[in-house]
This record gives C-alpha cells, structure tokens and sequence, in this order.
C-alpha cells in the first residue's frame, strides 16, 4: 500500500497566494486546478490533500482574505473609528480581487471557520463604536459597514462619473459617520456641564 504523502505549510500558503493572483487576474471562474498545481510546481493531489476541493479551496482563500482585513483593522483600532475607516478603504483598494471575493456569496454559504473569521473581522468597528455608543453598539457597527461597502463598491466598480474623487467622497462619508456619533467620554473631566 502506497504511503500518503504529506504536503506542508509553506506549499498550502504558496498555493493560496497563486489562487489568489488567478482572482485577480481571471476571477474564481478562471480557477483550474491542474493549471494551479503546476504553476506550484506540484500536483492536483496536493491541492485535494491540502483543500479538499475547488470550493474548499475559495473558502480557505476568503478567511485568508477576511483574517488579513481583520489584522488590519485590529492595528488600527487604537486610533480611532476614523483610521479603521481609512484602513478599510486602503485595505480594500490594495486587495481589490480578495475583497470581492469576500462578497462573492452570502456569508452564510461559508464554512463555519470562515464565517467566524468573518465575523471576528468586524469586531474592531464594533469596539470602536461602542466606545461612542453604548446603545446596541453591533447594529450601529453594520450600518456603518454598509455605508463604507457601498462607497467601496461604487468605487471598485468606477460607477461613478469620470471626475469623481472617490477619496474626497470617502473622506466626506467618514465625516458623516463620525458626526453621527457621540463623542467618547473624556476620562478624567467633569462630564457636568
């Protein structure tokens, strides 16, 4: 009986970083995975051993896609609601494939390790915004998601005129978003007034 070969880390990482460049280039419909294995310089086996399956394979890549957005968004949260604004906006535009991979379905069609990845990565707005709302704090958090996806998804589409300055437009949104909100409490003052 043939021994089963044992694939590694370093290989699993390789493999998601090159479908991750096919996303990008092609979208997950131009994904083969006998054309993957060989520009990893391996075998189809090894993308069944380590993934399981094509599906499997996107889903590893989208909560490697939501644990990366969700880092970032944890560095970010000591400066304010603001920065995570900023970085989600960066965060987006650097990763733009991954991002609408990250969409692509709803997120309860994800495995339940992925959507928990999901679902950690907006658990830094969610402080944040409990830091200035002490009131139902998670749905404040989505509608602010969805404000700052929508103006993502407008801009990652280019549907807007030509002359639109999606960084003014971002910025403008993120004002909004910040006046909507109280303002923390300073620690230490007289909150009388």
């Amino acid at each position: 009986m043939a021994r089963p070969k044992i694939y590694d880390e370093q290989l699993r990482s390789r493999l998601l970083e090159l479908t991750a460049e096919v996303i990008r280039t092609q979208g997950p419909a131009g994904l083969s995975l006998r054309q993957l294995a060989g520009s990893a310089g391996t075998s189809t086996s090894a993308v069944y051993a380590l993934f399981g399956s094509k599906d499997e394979l996107l889903d590893a890549l989208t909560a490697h896609a939501f644990a990366s957005f969700g880092a970032k968004q944890q560095e970010a949260l000591p400066r304010g609601l603001r920065a995570l604004g900023l970085t989600y906006r960066q965060w987006a535009l650097e990763h733009s494939a991954l991002y609408s991979l990250m969409f692509a379905q709803p997120l309860t069609q994800l495995s339940e390790a992925t959507l928990q990845i999901a679902q950690d990565s907006l658990a830094s707005l969610v402080a944040a915004v409990s830091q200035r709302r002490a009131e139902d704090p998670l749905n404040a958090a989505v509608l602010i998601w969805a404000q700052v996806h929508g103006a993502l998804s407008l801009e990652l589409a280019q549907a807007g005129p030509p002359e639109t300055s999606w960084q003014q437009i971002y910025e403008r949104l993120l004002d909004q978003i910040e006046a909507s909100l109280p303002q923390a409490p300073q620690h230490g003052k007289d909150q009388r007034a």
